[in-house]
């Protein structure tokens, strides 16, 4: 069984933390800045996180936010959480995804995270 790329993260890993949770940049980025926002208890499923727990994602996304509109001005965000298999979830350790957008990344991008499934993305 191979070790949880989540856990024990590498002090220079990290761009911010909590108590709870801390945030690094994504090791395959979907684009120029893609964050992660982890928690350090290791669980899988976002539905099994504390009131507590999603306090401070929330705070550590708004975080990353600030971070990222300070320094990369992206235009946009998708922010996700894949959840189980069948949702595309490769990391058995929670993660949220904080995914800055710009303007021309794509050529259409209406419908933003519905594209999970590309037929339903256009509506």
């Amino acid at each position: 069984m191979s070790k949880c790329p989540f856990c024990d993260p590498k002090k220079e890993e990290i761009l911010f933390s909590n108590v709870y949770c801390y945030a690094r940049y994504d090791g395959y980025p979907v684009s120029p800045g893609h964050i992660l926002v982890i928690p350090f208890r290791h669980y899988e499923d976002y539905f099994e996180s504390s009131s507590t727990e999603l306090d401070a994602f929330r705070e550590m996304v708004l975080q990353c936010k600030c971070f990222l509109d300070a320094t990369h001005h992206p235009d946009g965000y998708n922010v996700g959480v894949n959840i189980g298999p069948a949702a595309g979830q490769s990391v058995f350790h929670v993660h949220i995804h904080v995914i800055p957008r710009y303007e021309g990344d794509m050529e259409n991008p209406k419908g933003g995270v519905r594209g999970v499934i590309p037929a339903k993305r256009v509506y």
